[in-house]
This record gives C-alpha cells, sequence and structure tokens, in this order.
C-alpha cells in the first residue's frame, strides 16, 4: 500500500468484482479515493470455479482502481461468501487461577479459544469468532472485563466457519497477483458495517444482501451479532427463471429484469406487455408484464422466506426493533420493500451505504455495499485493536491457520 492510511476493500462478487479505495483522514472519517469494477467471469454463487479466469478479473477491477485512485494497492481485505460458510453461537469459560483475581488480556485470549473448542469436520476451518457478551462472575453488560475483579470469565461468541479449500481458492486469487490479504471478512457482515447505524445495531437489525448469486444475511441483537447466513439464491437465479419461462435469450432476460423487473401482482393492466425490440441474434416479440412480475416475485419471495424462516428457528426475529435493511444489486427490483414488508411484518428499509466523503456515486449505489463496508471494517480494525467489540483480531493468524495442514 502506498500510504499506511489507504485501505482497500475487494469484493469478488458474482456478478461483478470491485474494488474500493478509501482514505482515513485526520478527524477519523474515511474519503473514497476511487472504485475499480468490472464484470465478474469465472465466479458462481460467489465462488471461484475458473481460477484463471477469475483471476484475471481481479487484476483488471484493481488496475481499475489504481488508475482511479492513483494509489498503488498492495494489500486488501476480501470479501468471502459461499453457501458453505456457517455460522453457530457458544460460549468460553475462564476460571482465574488459585491466588489471582484481576482479569487480563491472556484471559480474554483463553475464553475466547475455549469457546473455538468445537467439533468441525475436518474440511472446514473457523472464519470469524466474533465477541457478543461477556460475564465476570455472571454479572452480565460488561464491555470490556480487562482490569476488573473477578474469578470467572464468560463470554458467549458468534462463530463462522467454512470449507477450508472454497476460501483458499479466493485468497489464492489475491496472493497471485501479488497483494496481500489484510484479512477474510464475510460478507454479510461487511455490508452491515456499510449501512447500519450504531444505535440501529443496538435497537436489532436485519441486514439482507441480495446479489448476483447468493443472498448473505446477518442479525443484530443488543448490538452483537447473533445470527448470519448464506443462501445460494441470487440476482442470476432470477435471470434463469424469466429466461426459461419466458423463452428468452439469457442476456435479454437479465436486461428485462434490471430494466422491467416488478415483483408487485396485480398492477398491471389486462393484457398489458412489453415490446423486446429486434437485435442481433434475437427475433423481438411481446410479453406479458404479469408473466414477468409473477416470475421475479416467485424467486424473491422464495428467498426472503427461506431468511425469515431461519431467523426464526432461532428465535431472533422478535428482537429485531430496527427492522430489516435490503441492499445489493437486487434491491432496486421495484416493488421488493412492499414484499420483505409483508413477509417479515415489520419495518424495511432499502439501503445502500452511508454517506462518506469522495466519489458518491459509490455509497449511492447498493451494489458496492460490501466493498464499502470491507474498508469501513479495515478502519474500525486499526482505530480500535486491544478490544474490537465484535471486530476480529489476529488476522494474520487466522489466514495462516486457513492455510494450514
Amino acid at each position: 500500500m502506498a500510504r499506511d492510511n489507504i485501505f482497500v476493500g475487494l469484493e469478488i462478487g458474482t456478478s461483478k468484482i470491485c474494488a474500493v479505495v478509501a482514505e482515513a483522514r485526520n478527524d477519523g472519517t474515511l474519503k473514497v479515493v476511487g472504485v475499480g469494477s468490472v464484470p465478474a467471469r469465472g465466479v458462481r454463487k460467489g465462488e471461484i470455479v475458473d481460477f484463471e479466469t477469475a483471476k484475471r478479473c481481479v487484476h483488471d477491477a484493481i488496475v481499475d482502481a489504481e488508475e482511479k485512485s492513483d494509489v498503488e494497492i498492495s494489500e486488501v481485505y476480501l470479501g468471502i461468501t459461499g453457501s458453505h460458510i456457517r455460522s453457530f453461537n457458544n460460549r468460553g469459560v475462564v476460571v482465574l487461577e488459585e491466588g489471582r483475581e484481576e482479569i487480563d488480556e491472556q484471559d480474554l485470549d483463553d475464553v475466547r479459544t475455549n469457546a473455538r473448542e468445537v467439533s468441525l469436520p475436518m474440511e472446514d476451518c473457523i472464519l470469524h469468532t466474533i465477541i457478543q457478551h461477556y460475564y465476570v462472575d455472571g454479572q452480565d453488560g460488561v464491555l470490556n472485563p480487562v482490569g476488573l475483579l473477578g474469578k470467572k470469565l464468560e463470554a458467549d461468541f458468534h462463530i463462522v466457519y467454512g470449507i477450508r479449500t472454497r476460501i483458499q481458492n479466493a485468497i489464492r486469487c489475491v496472493k497471485e497477483l501479488e497483494l496481500e490479504p489484510a484479512d477474510v471478512i464475510i460478507n454479510s457482515f461487511a455490508t452491515a458495517q456499510a449501512i447500519l447505524e450504531k444505535n440501529q445495531k443496538q435497537l436489532g437489525a436485519i441486514v439482507i444482501d441480495i446479489g448476483g448469486g447468493t443472498t448473505d444475511f446477518v442479525v443484530y441483537v443488543d448490538g452483537a451479532v447473533k445470527q448470519s447466513g448464506v443462501l445460494a439464491i441470487g440476482g442470476d437465479h432470477i435471470t434463469n427463471d424469466i429466461s426459461i419461462g419466458l423463452k428468452i435469450p439469457s442476456a435479454r432476460a437479465e436486461k428485462l429484469k434490471v430494466e422491467e423487473g416488478n415483483v408487485t401482482l396485480g398492477t398491471a393492466f389486462p393484457g398489458e406487455t412489453i415490446l423486446l425490440k429486434d437485435e442481433t441474434g434475437f427475433a423481438g416479440r411481446e410479453l406479458e408484464r404479469e408473466s414477468l412480475n409473477q416470475i421475479t416475485h416467485e424467486r424473491l419471495r422464495e428467498a426472503l422466506d427461506i431468511v425469515k424462516r431461519q431467523i426464526e428457528a432461532d428465535q431472533n426475529l422478535h428482537y429485531v426493533g430496527a427492522g430489516v435493511f435490503i441492499t445489493g444489486g437486487c434491491s432496486q427490483i421495484r416493488g421488493l420493500e412492499h414484499l420483505a414488508s409483508d413477509i417479515f411484518g415489520m419495518p424495511v428499509t432499502m439501503a445502500h451505504a452511508l454517506p462518506m466523503a469522495g466519489v458518491t456515486s459509490a455509497f449511492e449505489n447498493p451494489q458496492f455495499s460490501t466493498a464499502l463496508g470491507l474498508v469501513k471494517y479495515a478502519h474500525l480494525v486499526q482505530m480500535d485493536r486491544p478490544i474490537s467489540g465484535g471486530l476480529i483480531r489476529n488476522a494474520f493468524q487466522k489466514i495462516k491457520g486457513i492455510f494450514r495442514n
């Protein structure tokens, strides 16, 4: 990195690969100085399926970001997604030895290690151990136990894990371009850093990012990450359904989804049609608007219903006071706000990243929410290293652990 106050977030998505370059300013804020974005190839459902093709796309996105920001990029914060990503909550417990009562940093490391000692399949590795709450001798509401007197330290964590080789593919893609992955972060957690304010996390909030190949979600309760997940359903599934259902080429289906997509049923006039003009290799035709709406409605309802059921299964839905925040490329489909509100029974906000200085087109576009969240995460880690209040420490050791035998 050319300067130590520069952060780069890299998202390897299904439909696009983008790199956001941001500069930390003296007043503690971030300024977006450049955004590089190219269409994704070699990526399916958020995972690399053609390594060399995906690597070329990442290279092009990085070069684009460098040219627009006038920054030489050598280090990135890498977003990770995929339906193999799983999570659970677990509690760690540490009892101080006889004759010692003051809790120190080592106790925090030990309680974290204790919580991670769970049996996982051999192919999996832990990505994140995110602190939720500390308890000292049963006292809850402890924000920082270091220096407090007590005999027993307990801590609840949200633990995220995934298949090691699939995570390694994304890291290798970066390292082979002579870039250093400063940390790897699940997309949903990064996205939440970009679009949620602190009071919304405290009230309880659901963030849903509907991208090209996946739907990522995270649930905050009492300011802490309580649940997260990834569905292998995204905008490309809608495109595929439109292509098959209306018998048109995929490229035309994608364009139709973007320009005419609407999830609200019953709004089209009887017999109302959409005219598709003649193009090279495609004979124009008319399609019923209500048929398009029906296909779009069913696929997005399916994704949102699955997210709701998973949140209900963990009994978190009743603790969400700030509502649902939807972002990502598919959040721009008309009528989605009302459909989601009907499904979740609470207020829904179609969200993009909170305003920052610099390139306004970045945070005004919900497609860049995750990449912007990655640079916000990086900035928070730099400002708050000792106890990250939900952020992840020891990034180097984590990446090293992902590549262990």
